[in-house]
């Protein structure tokens, strides 16, 4: 146990983010935790100024999310804590690290409602992995170690530690506290011995794979295990990239918005084996119905999941990294499955995407598959919420999962813009583009100062029909097309509203535009608003309507206006 010098509490709140390799946090200053940010002046934390404390804890989202390291942000009391409670919501539900940092009035006017006190451990119980209120500041120190080691472990998380001012300014001796050693959750023989039976039997296996593989470092592991088995794929919107684009057998997103083909070749399916996953409703569809005539065999870390909402014959708790190689090596020369192979190879080429579209209107899904293939390497695709969202999901690729950022659980509009803020953060070398339509990117628009300020290079590709285009989507099919409150026709001068923040752009209209406009904003240095008009006719298909079955899947309609 090291034994230092004394010091406030707020001195070793920074030094503790140190010592766990914090080199960027996201916040907002305010009465209740100036001395933290006393503290961190002329640290060697840099702190990065968010407008908004959502666009602050969504920037660190995005930063954990694109690097796999633990984001961390700080607000203050009262409405500064409340403004993270969405983003804390966002974490929880897409498992994301994060460590919040909030101050509090002093301990001894806790209770009186003085100004700008909130009880934001209350507030964060039912969106956080954990809350801590700190009251003794012989527990600061400790107290911070365990947050990090919650959020980064098992399945991982939002924490928040609120601190009160007093405990802040308090004098502690710092001491590095006893640390767990974390013991890696292995699988039973028993259970890997019952699930390497499952795979050996199966005439119809299918992997549908989750967030989860990502998260624990496992997507080399599920390759391999793809490699060596042959066994066709399919992935949830957070599983996209863990998957290689074009490895033989993978058939792209299953769920409301997925393909025809992956949807199909899940229902008829007799062995589905899901890897980090958790059967979400909008996977699934009609619960009841989904993979019906299959056996399950479930991977995941967090037990929890195990047989929440579909029984499985053979469930494993453990780590994937240790699971995936130990069920290829029991099956290894023992998946026989050709006829179904040639099943899924006809699948996916009778349902292959269209992207033949004449005529001089941009078709947003021929533009996205051209942006995917452009992009260099090393890039990151960061988006918001609606039906550019579904678009990127169908018709772009990843390269792996760090490299597509999209609010996947809660479904947060104004995600985008400060998520991608946090990418560029943690991957200043990669090209980072967040895709947004135009009601979204209303949401956090007050992040543009942060790109200027920080002279962040993040390419913005604004997707505007000036609709809230998936909201109509739904009031045109099961609203009897009663647009109520979808009309965005008074939206801004996007283009214009940017260079107001040293961002130049330029907005385009016609589908022989895109290509040289993709590599305009591709290609510039620094920050670029590319402004894409496309009409607000354009629907998202296929779509799985509501309490439907996956096979029941809507790919057109007579009347698109």
């Amino acid at each position: 146990m090291e034994v230092g010098q004394k010091m406030r509490g707020a001195d070793a709140v920074i030094k503790v983010l140190a010592a766990h390799g914090v080199t960027t946090v996201f916040g907002y200053p305010g009465g209740a935790i100036m001395p933290i940010y006393d503290a961190l002046y002329g640290s060697p934390v840099e702190h990065l100024l968010s407008r908004h404390e959502q666009g602050a804890a969504f920037a660190a989202v995005g930063y954990a999310r694109a690097s796999g390291k633990t984001g961390v942000c700080f607000a203050t009391s009262g409405p500064g804590a409340t403004n993270l409670i969405t983003s804390l919501a966002d974490a929880l539900l897409d498992s994301v690290p994060l460590v919040a940092i909030t101050g509090q009035v002093s301990t001894s006017v806790i209770g009186t409602d003085a100004f700008q006190e909130i009880d934001v451990l209350g507030m964060s119980l039912s969106c956080t992995k954990h809350s801590f209120m700190v009251t003794d500041i012989n527990e600061l120190i400790p107290t911070l170690y365990r947050a990090f080691e919650i959020a980064a472990s098992g399945r991982p998380g939002p924490v928040l530690v609120d601190i009160p001012k007093d405990i802040q300014i308090a004098e502690l001796e710092y001491k590095t506290p006893l640390q767990s050693v974390e013991v890696e959750l292995q699988a039973e023989q028993a259970d890997l011995d019952a699930g390497a039976e499952l795979i050996k039997a199966a005439k119809k296996p299918m992997l549908y794979v989750g967030g989860g593989v990502g998260m624990a470092g496992a997507v080399g592991h599920l390759r391999q295990f793809i490699a060596q088995t042959k066994i066709p794929s399919v992935a949830t919107l957070k599983g996209l990239g863990s998957i290689a684009h074009d490895a033989p057998g993978y058939l792209g997103m299953l769920g409301m918005h997925g393909g025809k083909a992956a949807n199909l070749a899940v229902q008829e399916c007799d062995l589905l084996i899901v890897v980090g996953a958790r059967f979400d409703d909008r996977v699934t569809g009609r619960l009841a119905s989904f993979a019906s005539n299959a056996k399950v065999l479930h991977l995941d870390i967090d037990a929890a999941e195990l047989g929440k909402l579909r029984q499985a014959d053979v469930a494993i708790a453990a780590e994937l990294r240790l699971v995936l190689p130990a069920l290829a090596e029991a099956v290894v020369d023992a998946v026989h499955i050709q006829p179904w192979l040639q099943d899924i190879t006809d699948m996916a080429r009778q349902y292959k995407w269209d992207y033949n579209h004449p005529g001089e209107l941009i078709f947003a899904p021929s533009m996205l598959r051209r942006l995917a293939n452009k992009l260099p390497e090393d890039s990151v695709v960061s988006c918001d919420v609606g039906q550019h969202q579904m678009w990127v999901a169908q018709h772009m690729w990843f390269r792996r999962p760090e490299d597509h950022l999209s609010s996947a659980g809660l479904g947060t509009m104004g995600f985008g813009l400060p998520a991608a803020i946090g990418a560029q953060v943690a991957r200043p070398n990669a090209t980072v583009v967040t895709v947004s339509g135009d009601g979204s990117f209303m949401m956090n628009v007050q992040e543009l100062t942060t790109i200027k300020r920080r002279k962040l290079p993040v390419k913005i590709l604004l997707v505007d029909n000036q609709k809230l285009g998936m909201v109509k989507q739904w009031q045109q099919l099961f609203f009897e097309e009663r647009y109520s409150e979808t009309d965005l026709s008074d939206n801004p001068n996007f283009v214009l509203m940017a260079s107001a923040f040293d961002i130049p752009g330029r907005t385009i209209t016609r589908a022989d535009q895109v290509e040289e406009a993709l590599d305009e904003m591709i290609n510039t240095p620094g920050p670029f608003m590319l402004h894409v008009s496309i009409d607000d006719a354009f629907n998202v298909w296929p779509l799985v309507p509501p309490g439907a079955s996956n096979s029941e899947m809507m790919d057109q309609m007579e009347k698109q206006t």
